[in-house]
């Protein structure tokens, strides 16, 4: 598949889906073409859109496993479908979420500085395998909606070869709490 074909299916795909959290229309290609580098092609043009991209190979943070070194995760969205994939040691659960389009916010950025990358550990015996979390991870798990026993924040949940086949589910919403909503 040549370069211009991928970045025009990469821009109609951002753009239908942006097209679900905006009401502003985006530009069409009638307006303002834009010409591809010439390392490309010299006589194809895109649309000029009216958001910005970047290349699909930046986002997530994550690298694909070498083969033979594959470690698996499960998540179980808020609809209770299944996702299995397969990761590298050392990718957290957040990273690993947003690189697969799971609904997982991490607000902070991955900071430990929110909780609306919260994860619920299904088997007790995985939870024990994690590192215990420290100070400033539980006191952002008590501000987690459904928090329960083997609750954890996605980013500070590093996978390992213990960890392989780890199930963890999604709590069905999260809050977004912030420094300015405790101003008196």
């Amino acid at each position: 598949m040549s370069t211009p074909r991928v970045l025009r299916q990469s821009l109609t795909r951002l753009a239908q889906h942006a097209r679900c959290y905006t009401s502003t229309p985006l530009r069409t290609q009638q307006q303002q073409p834009m010409r591809l580098p010439t390392a490309w092609s010299t006589s194809q043009t895109i649309a000029r859109r009216s958001l910005s991209t970047s290349s699909v190979l930046k986002h997530g943070h994550v690298d694909p496993p070498k083969p033979g070194e594959e470690l698996y995760v499960t998540f179980i969205d808020k609809d209770s479908v299944t996702h299995r994939i397969a990761v590298s040691a050392g990718d957290n659960l957040l990273d690993i979420a947003q690189a697969h389009d799971l609904e997982m916010e991490g607000a902070c950025g991955g900071s430990c500085a929110c909780s609306t990358c919260h994860v619920i550990v299904t088997d007790q015996e995985m939870y024990d395998k994690i590192p215990e979390p420290d100070d400033d991870e539980n006191d952002m798990l008590d501000l987690a909606f459904g928090l329960t026993e083997t609750s954890r924040l996605g980013c500070q949940v590093h996978m390992t070869k213990e960890l392989d086949g780890l199930v963890v589910r999604l709590p069905s919403m999260t809050r977004n709490l912030q420094a300015s909503d405790f101003k008196s």
